[in-house]
């Protein structure tokens, strides 16, 4: 794994030092030289958001089979459909289009490694509170069934009868539909 440390000199900006936010833009740079306008607008083809995990393991666009255009892809720790998230699916749905949700956990997940214990530590190391929530589980199946239902139950988005969610293994890239119960 090559880390900001291990990136060889003079591979970054002169401005900024050698980082991987340099190799970033400078990835940029290559892809805007070979960048042609798609002629698309905002709305996804598919009518679908996806919210999943940020997990960086999960390359959502190559596991769903999705195109450039495709769909709307929201992404936060855990996939966790917060009131954020909501406010994206509602802008989604009401005015651009969507009418399919799928929601998409994964094993292993590291919210399944911590508590909300971790706000008290934030809190002792900051000297501030965190008004989030870490929205720490244990059961994936079970956050991802109370993930299906803060959907279903907001007053806010329109089409709630297409939201299935699914955990996606680490292992092996298959998806596992949860049933909502």
């Amino acid at each position: 794994m090559t880390t900001s440390a291990s990136v060889p000199a003079g591979s970054g900006s002169a401005l900024h030092g050698d980082t991987v936010t340099d190799r970033l833009i400078d990835a940029n740079e290559r892809y805007a030289a070979r960048f042609t306008d798609p002629g698309m607008d905002a709305r996804p083809v598919l009518h679908v958001a996806v919210v999943a995990c940020m997990d960086a393991r999960l390359d959502l666009h190559a596991a769903l089979g999705l195109e450039l255009g495709d769909c709307h892809t929201i992404r936060n720790a855990g996939g966790v459909v917060t009131d954020d998230v909501i406010r994206s699916l509602t802008i989604s749905q009401r005015k651009l289009g969507t009418r399919s949700i799928v929601l998409i956990h994964h094993t292993n997940c590291g919210l399944e490694s911590i508590t909300e214990d971790f706000r008290n530590e934030l809190e002792m190391e900051v000297g501030q509170r965190p008004a989030w929530a870490v929205e720490a589980f244990r059961d994936v199946d079970q956050d991802v069934r109370q993930s299906m239902q803060r959907v279903r139950t907001s007053p806010f988005l329109l089409h709630n009868d297409d939201v299935r969610g699914f955990v996606f293994d680490v292992k092996t890239g298959l998806l596992r539909e949860i049933d909502p119960e």
